[in-house]
């Protein structure tokens, strides 16, 4: 299977085997090992979305495992962060209800043949989360991390507003689905 894959599927497939990884990194406190495995992983979303629409290797297995790839590596981030107290549970509760509508709203439209884009807006967040995941690992990997910390509280605090901003704009962009 792997050797029948193109590049942007098989880096993909390297962000989702890195998750273990990191964690395990995160949970022994290698707080630095985690830093590099999750930037190494990011990196792989911002080339393999390139590689693809370049190169015209968008796939239906790429279409689907990106984007999923992308929130297993930031919610599993997130989950041990509500572990270890650098965030509150009800910021990721926030994120996962926007996920759950949007995915509700992408399989009733695909059950009636029809593809809802994703928008810019939910990009950003996306950004936002992967940044602010980030600064936190370089917060808990530095000896005074309370600033550096800080810092990635206001970047995971605007990923929060994109996050209702980015779910309520798809709601309304799309309100149609709910009339099917």
């Amino acid at each position: 299977m792997w050797s029948k894959m193109n590049l942007p599927n098989k880096l993909t497939m390297i962000r989702m085997i890195a998750v273990p990884f990191f964690i395990a990194a995160y949970m022994l406190g290698a707080y630095p090992v985690a830093l590099v495995l999750f930037i190494a992983a990011s990196v792989t979303d911002f080339f393999d979305g390139k590689i693809a629409r370049e190169r015209g290797l968008v796939t239906n297995f790429g279409k689907i495992m990106d984007p999923l790839a992308d929130k297993i590596l930031v919610y599993s981030a997130l989950c041990l962060f509500i572990e270890t107290e650098i965030i509150d549970g009800w910021m990721l509760i926030i994120i996962l209800a926007r996920e759950f509508i949007v995915a509700g709203m992408r399989t009733v439209s695909a059950s009636e043949g029809k593809v809802l884009a994703a928008g810019m807006s939910g990009k950003i967040k996306t950004v936002l989360q992967m940044v602010a995941v980030i600064i936190f690992l370089l917060g808990l990997s530095l000896p005074d991390y309370r600033v550096i910390i800080t810092a990635g509280n206001v970047i995971f605090i605007l990923s929060l507003v994109m996050t209702v901003y980015s779910g309520c704009e798809y709601i309304y962009r799309n309100k149609d689905v709910f009339s099917m």
